[in-house]
């Protein structure tokens, strides 16, 4: 596979079960494309086998506390990332460089007897609740678009590039989920700020959030409509 093709995906064709690539410091989202380095023995051979098939596996986030049995099975957080080996590289060493895009969110139903030195786990796939065909909440989805596109274009390096690269995203027309996402992913925040992210289904309450999260980075006080959201993020 390759270009768009990496990017199609069959929720019908899923057969619900995936290895699970358990990180302490990465949230994956759908719509992006994350590189990774692999060197443990057990995720190595997790690659050679998701190579051998649908190339499909699920990120997910180490709970708190997970150094205490890191070597074993450590909890992970619930709300995952279903994603697809879009490139790889086999190094002398053994270990890989791995290029992942996201393909959906996902939430862990149950974890499987133990059968390989790697992880699996039954998902059921979750998509972004479906936008009202209300006129008002439809022109309020549009402008947190533009507001957050905004934002996020104030909240970039001053450069050439990505300004560039926003453009172009302007461009493309995406839609409010998908520019979540990447802003989501792009942002320095901490990973339990971008897992909040990820779990949220409601795209214009994650417009809501990144919102009031770029606006304390630029000291402005303003907040987006809702008040109730969870407590501030934190900042890595």
């Amino acid at each position: 596979m390759s270009g768009l093709d990496d990017l199609k995906f069959s929720a019908e064709q899923f057969s619900g079960i995936a290895p699970l690539f358990p990180l302490p410091n990465l949230v994956l989202f759908p719509h992006v494309v994350q590189a990774l380095h692999v060197f443990e023995s057990r995720y190595r051979e997790m690659i050679e086998e998701v190579l051998k098939g649908d190339r499909l596996l699920c990120l997910g986030l180490l709970s708190r506390g997970w150094q205490q049995d890191y070597e074993g099975r450590p909890p992970v957080e619930s709300t995952v990332c279903l994603g697809r080996l879009i490139s790889h590289h086999r190094r002398e060493d053994g270990t890989y460089n791995v290029l992942m895009v996201g393909l959906s969110r996902a939430r862990i139903v149950e974890e499987l007897a133990p059968s390989r030195s790697y992880r699996q786990v039954r998902l059921r796939l979750m998509d972004d609740q479906s936008l009202s065909d209300d006129e008002e909440i439809s022109q309020r989805c549009e402008r947190l678009q533009r507001d957050l596109m905004e934002r996020f274009q104030q909240h970039l390096p001053a450069s050439k590039a990505s300004f560039q690269q926003l453009e172009n995203l302007l461009g493309n027309h995406i839609s409010l989920g998908m520019l979540t996402d990447l802003v989501g992913y792009s942002l320095d925040a901490s990973v339990w700020t971008k897992q909040t992210l990820l779990c949220e289904l409601d795209a214009c309450r994650r417009a809501e959030l990144l919102l009031n999260y770029l606006r304390r980075q630029t000291g402005d006080g303003e907040t987006a409509e809702s008040n109730d959201f969870p407590p501030r993020f934190s900042i890595n």
